[in-house]
């Protein structure tokens, strides 16, 4: 057998450490006429666990509504943009790098 059939993927234990580490945040809502805006409260909520970009998608049954952005929740989430995310579901995510 050559050296070429060896493995050349890194042990699971270096690619996954055993410690629990903070990155990005999801958060979602269903069932809800106020959704997007439980998923804004909820994902301002989390910024702590990332903080560099954000985005909020939701749904009414027919059409998908997305807003996102760079920077903090409260940047880039106005009054205007939450109402455009109709819809009685929605999911969000906070991003850290």
């Amino acid at each position: 057998m050559s050296n070429s059939s060896k493995e050349k993927h890194a042990p699971l234990h270096v690619m996954a450490p055993d410690k629990f580490q903070d990155e990005c945040a999801v958060f979602g809502i269903y069932g809800h006429r106020e959704a997007s805006n439980f998923t804004y409260l909820g994902l301002y909520a989390l910024q702590h666990r990332g903080q560099e970009g954000s985005g909020i998608v939701s749904s009414d049954e027919r059409n998908f509504y997305a807003e996102r952005g760079i920077g903090l929740v409260s940047d880039i989430f106005t009054k205007k943009e939450i109402r455009r995310l109709r819809g009685n579901k929605a999911i969000g995510h906070n991003r850290y790098s």
